[in-house]
């Protein structure tokens, strides 16, 4: 787990079990639906149900926990849901600590981290120098294409 920015951390499933055990002044932010959006909806196989109203996204006390897999097609990374998890980030951090974590911390969260770093105004405007630049704040970024195609198209 790395702090990113003021009080914004970027992790993977250790961090957050470790963290687990006392989440006093922390929010939470599962970037994964396994098992995370899985075990919040119940479900079992691959996938929600569609026509559940928490498919995308479901929030429990100071979670916030997201149906997103590490899909190798950009097409798969629901818009609602990066800008639920950026938004919640923007909100949350003048008071509490905030975790996003993905499975291993390297693609979704690192992403959405980048993406928020961005967003206040402290990465480069051109993507690749930008990706540079956010290895040295977060060494384990290494994202999956289709979470480092969503963030480079939307850029």
């Amino acid at each position: 787990m790395k702090e990113i920015y003021t009080n914004l951390f970027i992790g993977s499933d250790d961090d957050y079990k470790f963290l687990s055990y006392d989440l006093k002044g922390w929010y939470i932010i599962h970037a994964c639906k396994d098992p995370y959006h899985k075990n919040a909806l119940g479900y079992v196989g691959r996938s929600a149900p569609k026509d559940h109203p928490e498919y995308l996204i479901a929030e429990r006390d100071c979670h916030l926990i997201l149906n997103l897999v590490d899909a190798p097609d950009p097409s798969y990374i629901p818009k609602e849901i990066i800008d639920k998890a950026l938004n919640t980030i923007n909100n949350k951090i003048p008071d509490q600590k905030v975790l996003v974590h993905c499975n291993q911390g390297m693609s979704r969260s690192a992403v959405i981290g980048m993406l928020y770093l961005h967003s206040r105004g402290l990465l480069s405007d051109d993507f690749e120098e930008a990706e540079k630049e956010y290895l040295d704040i977060y060494p384990f970024y290494a994202p999956n294409n289709g979470m480092r195609m969503y963030a480079r198209n939307i850029w």
